[in-house]
């Protein structure tokens, strides 16, 4: 089973690749935005928990999000493995995550981290915002923010997968096709 987790800041372009690694290694993409809409357009009790607490203006728990996770995993028996979008976010949660995993006799292969410079970044995300209309996405102060948040909170987790062996740095610039290719051979290269 391949389970990875695709990494980068804001405009790194995860999603895009993401869309591209699911497609060539029949990979389930387990977004943990889709899956919190999804449990609670379900009604499950996670869902009703989570939006219980969303609608109070409160995060959604680690463990109700790996609950949620897991829900996920076990509703995919047959999967050749899991893509991980939007979590981990924080060592807490990447060890949560294996812990899970070992229970369901799995574990992540390995963090692919697209690495992009800010300025790189900032204009990505520029010319993305004006095509998505998303406010965050067209003002460059917030979109400096949302990369230093990025820094100060998620990127620790290079240093998780690291001390695992796990991490791999993939230069994120570049045409689309040059970066899908240097994710496939780090695949390749997996143990």
């Amino acid at each position: 089973m391949l389970n990875l987790v695709l990494f980068g800041p804001p405009g790194a372009g995860k999603g895009t690749q993401s869309a591209r690694l699911i497609e060539k290694y029949q990979l389930v993409h387990l977004s943990t935005g889709d899956i919190l809409r999804g449990e609670i357009a379900n009604g499950t009790p996670l869902g009703l928990e989570a939006k219980k607490l969303m609608d109070q203006g409160i995060l959604v728990p680690d463990e109700v999000v790996i609950g949620m996770i897991s829900n996920k995993l076990d509703s995919n028996p047959g999967a050749k493995g899991f893509i991980f979008d939007g979590f981990p976010r924080t060592k807490a949660q990447a060890a949560a995550l294996d812990q899970l995993l070992s229970e369901k006799n799995t574990s992540i292969n390995a963090m692919l981290a697209l690495n992009v410079n800010d300025e790189e970044l900032i204009q990505r995300l520029l010319s993305r915002g004006k095509d998505s209309g998303r406010p965050d996405d067209a003002n460059p102060d917030i979109i400096r923010k949302r990369i230093e948040e990025y820094n100060a909170k998620t990127a620790p987790l290079i240093d998780y997968y690291k001390a695992q062996d796990k991490y791999t740095s993939i230069e994120g610039v570049g045409t689309v096709d040059q970066i899908f290719n240097l994710l496939v051979d780090a695949i390749n290269h997996l143990g």
